[in-house]
């Protein structure tokens, strides 16, 4: 796959992309994203990767060029990116980053005025184009009418990031789940900025800033990733363990028995804090295709309303701006909320989380016990990926035996590759819109059938 990618521009440095291909970026995303507004006000950041500081002066050289004024918030989580460029009005932003690739990828997470994502069908589609069009690099920097930018700043980084600290406290005081023995592992990312002042009494693991991510991968959705979490849970006997990925903009959860918990069987409780916090008690709440039947049913029956959104937050955000939702997840560990700018805050999303297991252990229960209810109505076998040349016509081998071999089906959604509905059960297949997968999710109401139908679509895949 490109560097251009659905949500954003990732790649493995050197090979995807270089910082000449950066510079062309800057450039072009002020005619793209702002048009005829000059001199439009730009917001910068990166994360704590070995090329980020190169790749943040490349990108830097091509927003001057275009006439930008620029403010560079140096290093920051994702989240941080998205709440200033929503609360100081910015025309556009950029975070620096590949989030939870691998430590030889970087790349770049654009947004424009009150922090809407800008993805391949809003935008980044047109800036590949001049980028690798045959416009040069001069007949961009024709498109500003001015050029030698300004590059200011009101309040330092530091005086920015306490600001942002004490929004995320006055939002969720931390107070509230103090009452919790927990481990945070900030996975030498970028949360390890804020980890301290957020997560006051927490085991802290990996907290580090280091870009070659020596002690595990920045992506907790890898089994491998969450093992060294797991079993420090275990061993301290814990309440429960919380990882975020790379940039902060995702966070995951263990609980005290060390055992994963599917990020979007927590939608419900994320939903019961936004609830409390915005004193309502009902709602729109959205979620991904891939989301659990127990989940939707959970939200149905606390008063919420779900709406199913496709994968992404360059889909999810102007969802959950247009339909009015308070709040809303994904499997992937994504969680959206009203206040924040309609944005996904992984800090936001552990803290309200956090309080939630507080106040069931304030009733006596565990975090599993908490979960039980949610979890335990469906057999989910989580996202499966499988790494096929040709996505389509395994996709359509996969619809094809589900007709021959599956009961009669009850409905469909085709917003994100296919979900299909059946009275025992359901399956999304999809083909992923940042990496070279097909990826299928089954959930049915017994193990067994579960197993049986696991077996029949993966042989379909081939």
């Amino acid at each position: 796959m490109g560097f251009f990618k659905a949500y954003d521009m990732r790649g493995t440095f050197g090979v995807d992309f270089d910082l000449d291909t950066v510079t062309k970026i800057g450039e072009a995303l002020p005619k793209v994203v702002v048009g005829s507004n000059h001199p439009p006000r730009w917001l910068v950041a990166h994360d704590t990767r070995l090329t980020s500081d190169d790749i943040n002066a490349a990108l830097k050289n091509g927003l001057e060029a275009a006439g930008a004024q620029i403010t560079d918030l140096g290093l920051a989580t994702t989240p941080m990116v998205y709440f200033f460029t929503a609360e100081d009005d910015y025309d556009g932003s950029v975070m620096i980053t590949a989030s939870h690739n691998p430590p030889s990828d970087n790349g770049l997470k654009v947004s424009k005025k009150t922090a809407l994502p800008v993805g391949y069908s809003s935008g980044l589609k047109e800036v590949e184009e001049l980028v690798t069009g045959s416009e040069s690099s001069g007949a961009l920097r024709a498109c500003s009418e001015s050029s030698g930018a300004l590059r200011a700043c009101s309040e330092s980084s530091g005086a920015l990031r306490q600001k942002y600290i004490e929004w995320q406290k006055n939002a969720t005081n931390p107070e509230s789940f103090a009452n919790l023995n927990y481990a945070v592992d900030c996975s030498n990312g970028m949360i390890s900025i804020l980890a301290d002042s957020l997560f006051k009494g927490a085991e802290l693991l990996n907290s580090n800033l280091d870009g070659a991510f020596p002690c595990h991968s920045p992506n907790p959705l890898a089994p491998q990733a969450r093992e060294e979490l797991a079993e420090f849970v275990r061993s301290h006997n814990l309440d429960c363990g919380v990882i975020f990925d790379g940039d902060a903009d995702r966070a995951m959860f263990i609980d005290e028995r060390g055992e994963f918990v599917q990020p979007d069987m927590l939608i419900p409780l994320v939903a019961k804090a936004c609830f409390r916090a915005l004193n309502v008690t009902s709602g729109k709440v959205i979620h991904d295709i891939r989301t659990s039947r127990g989940v939707i049913e959970t939200l149905k029956g606390m008063g919420a309303e779900p709406i199913m959104v496709p994968v992404g937050h360059a889909f999810a955000k102007p969802i959950l701006r247009e339909s009015g939702a308070i709040c809303g997840g994904e499997l992937a560990g994504h969680y959206y909320f009203k206040e924040f700018f309609s944005c996904d805050s992984g800090a936001l999303a552990a803290m309200r989380i956090l309080g939630e297991i507080a106040l069931a252990k304030k009733e006596g229960k565990s975090f599993s016990q908490l979960m039980k209810s949610v979890i335990s109505r469906y057999a989910n076998s989580g996202e499966l990926n499988f790494r096929i040349d040709d996505k389509n016509a395994a996709l359509n081998r996969v619809l094809d035996a589900a007709k021959k071999y599956l009961p009669q089906e009850i409905s469909r959604s085709e917003i994100d590759g296919v979900r299909v509905e059946f009275e025992d059960g359901w399956f999304n297949i999809r083909l992923s819109n940042t990496e070279p997968y097909l990826r299928l999710i089954v959930e049915c109401k017994s193990p067994s059938l579960l197993d049986e139908w696991l077996d029949i679509l993966k042989k379909a895949i081939g």
